[in-house]
């Protein structure tokens, strides 16, 4: 890691965005014209940082990532980068969507002449980039069935600091989580067990504990069971030589803590969630998950065979590590910012409460206080490193 780092106060308020695009290992450019990885690199103007931040997500556009004017204004670089999955989730493959983000690592060495790469994990990219590092750190991740590896995939460059920001545990988990276990009929979104219905005033809120007992159990019933209906719906489709097939999913708004204010205590607004009040969006269309293919289903959200769970991945990071969560996220939660402060394997780790939603768009200036906080952090490392 460089000596060279950031000065204490931004030497300029002026930030230059610059468009990447990039091929990687297994991604080719469109006949169209784009490649399948795209992104923004923030810098302040006139500087070429030494110090750089990358910070990827499954599914969103995080090449304007909020806090990429804010770190940039601090002297840093920061590359908001997006994998060939951008807007295209329900293709989802995991060791494909490792090797873009590689592809973004590799333009910050050599292209723009970075020393030190942060790697910020935040929202749903928490696991993805956690795995990342973890795959660079000590290779680990197998391919589906019938699948190869990408050439190379053992010798991802890895950063030299892991930043968690208002990140979920890992894909399969928060959508277990989030599930509505009172599904009887996957091709009917309006079919209901009552008993399990946390919307049924009759079960709460609040919530019994052997309500939640049962309640979370029955969870990962319905996430088993969808992964037992897409092995053998791959088997029927293969059988008639059909290698593929999307269905859909609904009723993903349905985690209790979004009801009951009592469990996993804080200072999150009651009966929303990301996508406005809680009940209306469980029974709409939107939703994480509503749309997979079948290997995607077994790549991204499967308890039983998706590597996107954080446990494993997050005790293979070994480098200086901080746990960042805010209070008010109604959707992120206290216990899943102290599972992944706990699963970390860095022996240099650090959690902080801070306020705000999960956006940071409020209180007033919390996304310049974040940016300071990890500026804060890093700098005592990296001016001792």
């Amino acid at each position: 890691m460089s000596s060279d780092r950031p000065s204490e106060l931004p030497s300029s308020n002026s930030v230059v965005r610059e468009f990447v695009s990039l091929e990687s290992s297994t991604g080719r450019r469109n006949p169209v014209g784009f490649a399948p990885c795209q992104g923004l690199y923030h810098r302040p103007e006139h500087e070429s940082p030494k110090i750089a931040f990358i910070a990827t997500h499954y599914n969103v556009d995080f090449s304007e990532h909020y806090l990429g004017s804010y770190l940039a204004k601090l002297g840093y670089g920061f590359l908001g980068w997006n994998t060939r999955f951008r807007g295209n989730e329900p293709w989802f493959i995991l060791e494909h969507a490792l090797v873009d983000i590689a592809a973004g690592m590799q333009w910050l060495r050599e292209k723009a002449d970075v020393e030190t790469i942060v790697i910020l994990g935040n929202s749903g990219g928490g696991s993805l980039m956690g795995a990342y590092q973890s795959q660079a750190t000590s290779p680990n991740v197998t391919p589906l069935e019938g699948m190869l590896l990408p050439a190379g995939f053992d010798k991802l460059p890895a950063a030299d600091f892991y930043v968690s920001l208002n990140a979920h545990m890992g894909r399969p988990e928060v959508l277990t989580d989030w599930m509505d276990p009172s599904v009887t009929d996957e091709f009917d979104p309006l079919a209901i067990d009552q008993s399990l219905n946390m919307y049924n005033p009759e079960n709460g809120p609040p919530y019994s504990e052997t309500f939640v007992e049962k309640y979370r159990a029955a969870q990962v019933v319905r996430n088993n069971r969808i992964t037992q209906w897409v092995l053998d719906e791959l088997q029927r489709v293969k059988a008639q030589g059909v290698s593929e097939r999307v269905f859909t999913m609904q009723r993903v708004w349905a985690d209790l803590r979004l009801m009951d204010a009592t469990i996993d205590p804080s200072e999150r607004p009651i009966g929303v969630c990301y996508a406005g009040d809680a009940k209306r969006a469980n029974f709409d269309a939107r939703g994480i998950g509503n749309c997979s293919s079948l290997r995607s289903w077994l790549s991204m959200w499967s308890l039983e065979y998706s590597q996107c769970r954080g446990a494993d991945h997050l005790a293979r990071i070994d480098v200086p590590s901080l746990v960042l969560q805010s209070l008010g996220d109604c959707g992120v939660f206290p216990s899943d910012a102290r599972a992944i402060f706990g699963a970390l394997g860095c022996a240099d780790k650090e959690l902080t409460i801070i306020s705000g939603d999960h956006y940071l768009v409020e209180p007033l200036q919390a996304r310049e206080t974040v940016a300071r906080s990890i500026h804060d952090w890093l700098l005592a490392r990296v001016a001792t490193s």
